[in-house]
Protein backbone atom coordinates (compact mmCIF):
# COMPACT_ATOMS: atom_id res chain seq x y z
CA UNK A 1 0.00 0.00 0.00
CA UNK A 2 1.38 3.39 -1.00
CA UNK A 3 2.16 5.92 1.72
CA UNK A 4 3.71 9.36 1.85
CA UNK A 5 7.37 9.57 2.82
CA UNK A 6 9.98 12.26 3.18
CA UNK A 7 13.67 11.80 2.72
CA UNK A 8 17.00 13.45 2.14
CA UNK A 9 20.65 13.04 1.41
CA UNK A 10 23.02 12.74 4.39
CA UNK A 11 23.67 16.47 4.88
CA UNK A 12 20.06 17.53 4.22
CA UNK A 13 20.85 19.83 1.31
CA UNK A 14 18.60 17.66 -0.92
CA UNK A 15 15.12 16.91 0.45
CA UNK A 16 12.13 15.26 -1.19
CA UNK A 17 8.68 13.83 -0.56
CA UNK A 18 7.17 10.87 -2.37
CA UNK A 19 4.23 8.52 -2.39
CA UNK A 20 5.55 4.98 -2.63
CA UNK A 21 4.69 1.37 -1.82
CA UNK A 22 7.41 -0.25 0.30
CA UNK A 23 5.80 -3.70 0.35
CA UNK A 24 8.77 -4.86 -1.73
CA UNK A 25 12.07 -3.11 -2.41
CA UNK A 26 14.64 -3.96 -5.05
CA UNK A 27 18.15 -5.02 -4.11
CA UNK A 28 20.08 -4.88 -7.38
CA UNK A 29 23.46 -6.53 -7.85
CA UNK A 30 24.74 -4.28 -10.65
CA UNK A 31 28.13 -2.66 -10.10
CA UNK A 32 26.58 0.70 -9.20
CA UNK A 33 23.86 -0.43 -6.78
CA UNK A 34 25.97 -3.06 -5.05
CA UNK A 35 28.87 -0.68 -4.43
CA UNK A 36 26.51 1.91 -2.94
CA UNK A 37 24.28 -0.55 -1.09
CA UNK A 38 21.14 0.87 -2.68
CA UNK A 39 17.70 -0.45 -1.78
CA UNK A 40 15.26 0.89 -4.34
CA UNK A 41 11.57 1.50 -4.70
CA UNK A 42 10.08 2.88 -7.89
CA UNK A 43 7.20 5.33 -8.10
CA UNK A 44 5.61 7.35 -10.90
CA UNK A 45 7.54 10.60 -11.41
CA UNK A 46 4.46 12.69 -10.60
CA UNK A 47 4.37 11.13 -7.11
CA UNK A 48 7.91 12.34 -6.37
CA UNK A 49 8.59 15.96 -5.43
CA UNK A 50 12.01 17.47 -4.94
CA UNK A 51 11.46 19.92 -2.08
CA UNK A 52 14.92 21.51 -2.01
CA UNK A 53 18.42 21.18 -3.33
CA UNK A 54 17.99 21.01 -7.09
CA UNK A 55 21.02 23.31 -7.35
CA UNK A 56 23.05 20.80 -5.27
CA UNK A 57 22.37 17.78 -7.48
CA UNK A 58 24.90 16.21 -9.80
CA UNK A 59 23.91 13.61 -12.37
CA UNK A 60 25.68 10.36 -13.19
CA UNK A 61 24.80 7.97 -16.02
CA UNK A 62 26.50 4.71 -16.89
CA UNK A 63 26.04 1.53 -18.92
CA UNK A 64 23.04 2.23 -21.20
CA UNK A 65 22.73 5.84 -19.91
CA UNK A 66 18.98 5.50 -19.34
CA UNK A 67 18.93 6.18 -15.58
CA UNK A 68 19.78 9.69 -14.39
CA UNK A 69 21.34 8.97 -10.99
CA UNK A 70 21.10 12.11 -8.86
CA UNK A 71 23.51 12.67 -6.01
CA UNK A 72 24.23 15.51 -3.64
CA UNK A 73 27.33 17.49 -4.58
CA UNK A 74 27.88 18.34 -0.90
CA UNK A 75 27.78 14.92 0.83
CA UNK A 76 27.81 12.55 -2.16
CA UNK A 77 24.70 10.55 -1.23
CA UNK A 78 22.40 9.29 -3.97
CA UNK A 79 18.87 9.61 -2.63
CA UNK A 80 17.05 9.16 -5.95
CA UNK A 81 17.26 8.78 -9.70
CA UNK A 82 15.05 9.44 -12.70
CA UNK A 83 14.25 7.08 -15.53
CA UNK A 84 11.47 5.35 -17.43
CA UNK A 85 9.50 2.29 -16.47
CA UNK A 86 9.07 -0.68 -18.84
CA UNK A 87 5.92 1.00 -20.17
CA UNK A 88 7.80 4.24 -20.97
CA UNK A 89 6.27 6.22 -18.09
CA UNK A 90 8.54 8.64 -16.24
CA UNK A 91 9.68 7.07 -12.99
CA UNK A 92 11.57 8.05 -9.86
CA UNK A 93 13.81 5.46 -8.21
CA UNK A 94 14.12 6.20 -4.50
CA UNK A 95 16.94 4.97 -2.29
CA UNK A 96 14.87 3.60 0.60
CA UNK A 97 17.87 4.04 2.91
CA UNK A 98 17.33 7.80 2.53
CA UNK A 99 13.68 7.79 3.68
CA UNK A 100 12.92 9.14 7.15
CA UNK A 101 11.67 6.68 9.75
CA UNK A 102 11.78 3.45 7.72
CA UNK A 103 12.84 0.28 9.57
CA UNK A 104 15.10 -1.40 7.00
CA UNK A 105 15.00 -4.73 8.88
CA UNK A 106 11.28 -5.09 8.14
CA UNK A 107 11.53 -4.65 4.36
CA UNK A 108 10.83 -7.43 1.88
CA UNK A 109 13.94 -7.27 -0.32
CA UNK A 110 13.58 -8.66 -3.83
CA UNK A 111 16.85 -9.42 -5.61
CA UNK A 112 17.31 -8.11 -9.15
CA UNK A 113 20.12 -9.37 -11.38
CA UNK A 114 21.19 -6.05 -12.83
CA UNK A 115 24.71 -7.41 -13.33
CA UNK A 116 23.38 -9.59 -16.16
CA UNK A 117 20.88 -7.10 -17.60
Amino acid sequence: MAQNYSGSCHCGAVRFTAEADLSTVVECNCSHCSRKGLLLVFTPREKFKLEQGEDKLTEYRFNKHVIAHQFCSVCGVQAHAYGEGPDGAETAAINVRCLDGVDLTKLNRVPYDGASA
